[in-house]
């Protein structure tokens, strides 16, 4: 599946909520619970995402000239967050995380689910995470 068509089944998933707030927040929670367990040994002060109001890790690894990420959040709405960025992001080449277009973000509404402070901490993970691509690639092209 590419990028754009993961994007779009997750546009469909919210589409189904309509705009029952309560209801897209818990099932953003929902997804949260999800995600894959982070070792405790990767929730250090050098895996925190600068810029988010709730504590959230991410650490990235390449196999495989793919990127795959890991991260935990102190949050529940935050882990469920940074899970739909995994399910977008996670598995691709650096150039496909360097030139995505995350456009599911507005398409659902999330800066209305949201409010103005979480969009700001969704913005520095989509950075750290298009970071972490950038690093990657700079070193398979070395």
């Amino acid at each position: 599946m590419s990028i754009q068509e993961i994007q779009n089944e997750i546009i469909d998933e919210f589409q189904i909520l309509g705009d029952d707030r309560e209801s897209t927040i818990f099932y953003i929670m929902e997804l949260g619970g999800k995600l894959p367990e982070m070792p405790e040994e990767d929730k250090s002060e050098e895996n925190i995402i600068k810029g988010c109001q709730s504590k959230v890790w991410l650490t990235a690894s390449e196999s495989n000239n793919k990127i795959n990420y890991l991260a935990d959040s102190n949050t529940d709405i935050t882990k469920g967050l940074i899970s739909l960025l995994i399910r977008v992001l996670s598995g691709r080449s650096p150039e496909e995380i360097i030139k995505a277009e995350l456009d599911f973000i507005e398409k659902i509404g999330m800066g209305n689910i949201i409010g103005s402070q979480r969009s700001n901490g969704l913005a520095a993970m989509i950075k750290q995470m298009k970071l972490y691509a950038i690093a990657y690639q700079a070193k398979l092209n070395a």
